[in-house]
């Protein structure tokens, strides 16, 4: 990095809040994706900005310069989308972290990005308010991340993902600008929809410094139920039923016999012999409701080809079992040297032959697939098990991978169902949007960041933006 940069940044934030050497530039490297770390991509430097004149002022001096920029929330993405592949300077989001403003009336909040998502939830319940949107690593992922990448979670086939309670941001423009999209007006036609622009834009836009986000009434009761059939094609066809039966849950989450057995080495898992895939159903709403809608589940799943249906006794034991279910990623994780977890999203009634694609991929390429994810609204997360140090593994590896993809765009699918581009489906992006849809997204980013300096090298085919 030139002096003068360097410099120019430490007066903005000072020495405390400016790291480059290198174990703190290694830190920055990388993210929650299975990229190789060799060669690390290190960036530049890393600073942590606390307020929206600091990123402006941060911007201002990196548009002059053209050093790029790669915002980044906590790191837990899992395509790429933080990883300096250009060098230049890590923004780090995290100590903007505060909620700043809770409007009961209009049931809104305003935060800051680097407010950790389950934080907020509880912040918000406490208050007696909901929100929905919950991704697997809620714990720690937060609200900026969710924003960049449009994050779902078990809760999206009922509520929405997290666009749609975005009403508003403050985003810091490539130069510097900062502008304020949307608000508080729930209707509102002004000009196009910035707002929903920059969600799921994953840094490539604007750096958003500022989330108005809507709530809801927390709901009164929940019940939780685990569905056990003897095959993975049941399972799917029974959330499908359900939701065509009129009953639909606030999660419906799928487990084959490899995830569950994966979870099992850490955490008990009683189920019977023979289940080959399991859904764990969340209904909530009015306790009178709850009894018929349970009814009804058992009774499609019992005529879909369930073995076991059980219902959670008490809060601890659904706790217990939504333990299993949130467990899964780092449980089948530890199951091989490698794991390369995807995710895509196709049609809901086209999850059961989604599914079969995904096995006979994984025998055809000598894998163990495991397969677990969202399966009432078809975003599904398949992962790869494997040792990639093994001869021919990698290139056997990308070539499974490619064979998902075109399965779920052959199925009316998309790439990516929640956790976005990134680097790791840059390459397939042509073939998910067309060449039309693909050049008219780089205008726009041309439009906002003329110079390529916001998060180069991501979404886009060969790397353009940069």
């Amino acid at each position: 990095m030139k002096e003068a940069v360097k410099r120019q940044l430490l007066d903005i934030v000072g020495e405390d809040r400016f790291f480059d050497q290198d174990l703190d530039r290694f830190t920055y490297s990388y993210d929650g994706s299975f990229l190789p770390l060799v060669p690390p991509h290190l960036p530049d430097a890393v600073v942590q900005p606390v307020s929206t004149e600091e990123v402006a002022a941060i911007l201002r001096v990196c548009h002059a310069h053209d050093v790029p920029v790669v915002p980044r929330g906590a790191g837990s993405g899992r395509t790429g989308g933080s990883v300096p592949v250009a060098g230049g300077v890590v923004l780090s989001l995290q100590r903007m972290n505060r909620i700043l403003d809770l409007d009961e009336g209009n049931m809104m909040a305003l935060v800051e990005p680097g407010v950790v998502t389950f934080d907020f939830y509880q912040a918000m319940e406490k208050k007696g308010f909901f929100y929905p949107p919950d991704p697997a690593s809620w714990k720690f992922c937060t609200l900026g991340g969710n924003v960049a990448e449009n994050a779902g979670g078990a809760r999206a086939v009922k509520y929405g993902v997290t666009r749609d309670y975005v009403m508003g941001l403050q985003v810091v423009l490539a130069d510097g600008r900062v502008i304020e999209t949307g608000g508080k007006a729930v209707k509102n036609v002004t000009g196009y929809d910035l707002t929903r622009l920059f969600v799921g834009s994953e840094g490539t836009l604007g750096v958003i410094t500022r989330i108005l986000v809507r709530l809801l009434p927390l709901p009164p009761a929940k019940r939780t139920l685990l569905l056990c059939f003897g095959s993975v094609d049941d399972a799917s066809t029974a959330v499908v039923r359900m939701i065509q039966g009129g009953v639909i849950p606030a999660a419906a989450e799928l487990m084959d016999r490899v995830s569950i057995e994966a979870v099992a080495r850490a955490h008990p898992v009683d189920v019977p012999r023979g289940t080959e895939a399991a859904v764990l159903v969340d209904i909530d709403g009015e306790p009178e409701l709850l009894g018929p809608q349970a009814r009804r589940i058992v009774a499609i799943a019992r005529d879909a080809g369930a073995i076991e249906v059980r219902e959670a006794a008490d809060e601890a034991e659904a706790d217990a079992l939504w333990l299993l279910r949130r467990a899964m990623g780092p449980a089948v994780a530890a199951m091989a040297p490698n794991k390369i977890g995807e995710d895509i999203s196709v049609p809901r009634t086209a999850v059961p032959e989604m599914i079969r694609r995904l096995q006979e991929i994984g025998r055809r390429y000598g894998f163990t697939i495991a397969i677990f994810g969202h399966a009432g609204d078809g975003n599904l997360h398949p992962s790869i098990l494997t040792d990639l140090s093994q001869e021919g593994n990698r290139e056997k590896a990308d070539a499974a991978v490619a064979e998902i993809f075109r399965a779920a765009l052959q199925l009316g699918g998309t790439l990516s169902g929640e956790h976005g581009i990134g680097i790791t489906k840059l390459p397939f992006i042509v073939d998910a949007l067309g060449e039309a849809q693909v050049e008219v997204l780089k205008s726009i980013k041309r439009a906002l960041d003329p110079r390529g300096i916001l998060n180069p090298g991501k979404i886009f085919a060969g790397g353009a933006g940069r």
